[in-house]
């Protein structure tokens, strides 16, 4: 069985809150709910938007929280990230792109795609020729090996009208490469705040609440000039991977004023 601890959107800033909301007291606790209850666990995945608007002073202290884990932690990109930052002050695989942030880790039960869809100056999501082909080639060296995604940008609407303004723009390109994959298994999606899961294209995709904070539910119907938190609490996923099958827990860290100030 592979055992993968899953955690997304700390957006991690080195001082102040987020509309009160504390980044790095809940980075911390959840390492160390992940320490306690799941060292078993083969590594960590971070999909993405790891840090705010200080990229040196962010990055570096970020690197100091995540050497807390006891597991592996393998960061990605997500829009708020900045890749000469995080090459600077992450360590990355040994067989990461050149020129993107994209790689694979090889398990017992298949192969683990960490994808960069970054799109410099924008909050929607890219995948340009050359991650496609990149992508395209990994999946066809290892078409006899199942193969799990994780992305930060939805490459489809969720039903979510404000996320799905900035998902990625080449979803429809996306989702025919690897509809020619019949070894793509799952997809797992950042970006979007909220747990979401279904199919698309028969493929079966899920989404995971942000360790930060949460995005509201889509009724009522808000805008980015009116968002505020919902009053929901943080939380990280679970997945365990045995004989092709894969199981996904949402698990709560912590609540929702959990670190907040005053």
């Amino acid at each position: 069985m592979t055992k993968i601890i899953w955690m997304s959107d700390p957006h991690f800033q080195t001082k102040g809150t987020i509309a009160g909301l504390d980044p790095r007291a809940r980075l911390a606790a959840a390492i160390e709910h992940a320490n306690a209850h799941h060292s078993d666990a083969d590594f960590v995945i971070l999909s993405g938007d790891l840090v705010g608007d200080d990229i040196e002073g962010d990055y570096t202290a970020l690197a100091e929280y995540l050497g807390r884990s006891e597991l592996p932690i393998h960061p990605m990109m997500g829009n708020n990230d900045n890749r000469d930052g995080f090459r600077l002050r992450l360590a990355l695989p040994a067989d990461t792109m050149p020129g993107f942030i994209q790689f694979a880790r090889h398990t017992a039960d298949g192969i683990v795609v960490c994808l960069d869809t970054h799109k410099v100056g924008s909050h929607a999501g890219q995948f340009c020729d050359a991650r496609r082909d990149w992508l395209d080639e990994l999946l066809r060296t290892y078409s006899g090996k199942d193969a799990y995604i994780f992305m930060h940008h939805p490459a489809f609407a969720l039903g979510l009208p404000k996320q799905d303004e900035i998902m990625l723009e080449e979803g429809d390109a996306f989702l025919n490469l690897i509809c020619g994959h019949p070894n793509v298994k799952h997809l797992f999606m950042g970006h979007v705040h909220r747990p979401t899961c279904g199919t698309m294209r028969g493929i079966p995709f899920a989404t995971l609440g942000a360790l930060s904070f949460q995005a509201p539910a889509p009724r009522p119907s808000w805008d980015w000039d009116s968002f505020k938190p919902a009053r929901e609490a943080p939380q990280y996923g679970v997945l365990e991977i045995s004989n092709g099958n894969a199981t996904l827990q949402y698990t709560q860290f912590c609540d929702f004023a959990f670190g907040m100030d005053g």
